[in-house]
């Protein structure tokens, strides 16, 4: 059947796979938001379910006033003897960690930190070893793909920490993973930095030590020559062997906003590619190295695609995202509603203000939802950001309450609008393109235009960092702010 990329809309970004009981599962890096790495599982790498997290406590991961982009980095997920593991890093605080769960769709351990330097990690299992692999400094300074084998029980370091492999040349070396196939050792990674340049390159080896030869036709999988071309930014993928017996990568990449405009705001996402050994043991992958918006891949199913958005077909504990540890008392959350109830922390604290998200999955987009609000500001932001982001909200005025749409684009907080509305009720809309945001309001049945906003200033390319546009409601200052009817159609 035929699939078309990304098969994960929307800001995903680091992903990482692996096959268990006859299913796939998948997770992704979170940053700063919380619950930490988001997890997926299908039954045929195309079709993916989030079925919850991977850190759900506050016990788990240290997110208190980091930065945007700071924190969960780039996890790694892997099944060995009927457990599952996930390992990544804490950017913030410096440590590499993992955590394990016999159920995968129920709580994970606390953490078990290992002393090795860098960031991306990942585990090898092999004859009752564990190999623990990052990108970083060795005990002798040398900087590439580092390894250790440890004691998977304590996370105690049984070997001293080695570089094994430099990378092929490209700058940012990134991402390594170990595979066992047909008695070699792959060692994939990705080069280039997450950007226009990115790239997946490999190399392999007769011992899991190394030496290690590098693949002579590096990079095996980029998009950074494909232009014009939307998807670009391809790398930092994870290998995988299907149940007919094919290998692909599910990759991160990104949708640029315009073929002549290279920019992007959804964020990483997760594209599917598909790989072939050759007879020398050297696999190929994608169209001639580059990954397509469609491919071909075997079983007899369908691609859905989930389109339509409200409070009650989604999950709070899912589908839904907060800023940091949110203090939970300041939100009810029901099937039909949410009530938020505001602080002084604002979205432009690096901190956690009353907040609660859904990623953005596509950029031809409609969200509409009744506000309410008895003080203070509540409405819904277009969040990139602490330093970037879109707004409209109600809030009362000395006057009574108005309509007000806020344009903040780095150290510029800009009102674009403000119009005076008959009471702290009305229907907040939200239309987008590619391109543009356009806001409006509605009460009565009359829609009025509070202005636009160009979504290239909320991309990575202008903000910076790693993360892509969540879609917030709000609540600040003294205030409860009720929010209902949510609508979020993708066309």
């Amino acid at each position: 059947m035929k699939y078309s990329n990304p098969v994960i809309k929307g800001f995903f970004p680091d992903p990482s796979v692996c096959c268990a009981e006859g299913k796939y599962y998948l997770v992704s890096s979170s940053f700063q938001y919380f619950p930490g790495v988001p997890l997926f599982e299908s039954s045929d790498l195309v079709n993916w379910t989030q079925i919850g997290h991977v850190l759900t406590r506050k016990s788990q991961v240290m997110l208190e006033k980091i930065n945007s982009s700071g924190g969960v980095f780039a996890p790694t997920i892997r099944y060995n003897n009927g457990r599952f593991y996930m390992v990544t890093t804490n950017d913030t605080t410096h440590e590499n960690f993992y955590v394990y769960t016999d159920d995968i769709h129920g709580e994970w351990s606390d953490p078990v930190t290992v002393a090795q330097d860098g960031i991306d990690p990942s585990l090898y299992f092999e004859d009752g070893r564990t190999y623990f692999i990052s990108n970083g400094s060795d005990d002798n300074g040398d900087h590439g793909v580092v390894q250790c084998e440890i004691n998977i029980e304590t996370g105690e370091k049984l070997s001293p920490s080695k570089c094994i492999w430099h990378g092929s040349g490209g700058r940012y070396l990134e991402s390594p993973h170990m595979y066992k196939i047909d008695g070699k050792y792959y060692l994939m990674a990705a080069e280039g930095g997450t950007e226009y340049g990115h790239m997946i390159t490999y190399c392999r080896s007769n011992s899991v030590w190394g030496p290690f030869e590098n693949y002579p036709n590096n990079p095996v999988l980029t998009n950074r020559n494909k232009a014009p071309g939307i998807i670009q930014g391809i790398g930092h993928g994870d290998l995988i062997q299907d149940k007919n017996g094919g290998w692909h990568i599910l990759s991160l990449g990104f949708r640029q906003i315009h073929m002549w405009l290279p920019y992007h705001h959804l964020g990483r996402e997760v594209f599917l590619t598909s790989v072939k050994f050759g007879a020398d043991g050297w696999f190929t992958a994608g169209t001639d190295g580059t990954t397509a918006a469609e491919y071909e891949i075997a079983g007899n199913f369908t691609q859905n695609e989930k389109k339509f958005y409200t409070f009650e077909n989604t999950d709070w504990n899912i589908d839904w995202c907060f800023l940091r540890h949110p203090n939970m008392k300041n939100y009810e959350l029901s099937d039909s509603k949410a009530v938020l109830h505001g602080t002084e922390i604002s979205l432009d604290d690096v901190d956690s203000p009353t907040f609660v998200g859904i990623r953005q999955r596509d950029f031809d987009m409609e969200m509409s939802v009744n506000v309410s609000v008895n003080g203070g500001e509540g409405g819904v932001t277009v969040f990139m950001c602490e330093s970037e982001h879109y707004d409209i909200a109600l809030r009362k005025s000395e006057n009574g309450f108005e309509a007000v749409l806020k344009l903040n684009i780095g150290d510029i907080k800009h009102i674009q609008n403000a119009v005076k509305i008959s009471s702290g009720s009305a229907k907040l809309i939200i239309r987008s393109d590619s391109v543009n945001y356009n806001f409006y309001i509605s009460e009565n049945g009359k829609e009025t235009h509070l202005g636009s906003g160009q979504s290239k200033y909320l991309s990575s390319e202008v903000s910076g960092g790693f993360t892509g546009v969540v879609l917030g409601l709000y609540a600040v200052g003294n205030n409860t702010a009720e929010f209902s009817e949510l609508e979020i159609n993708y066309n």
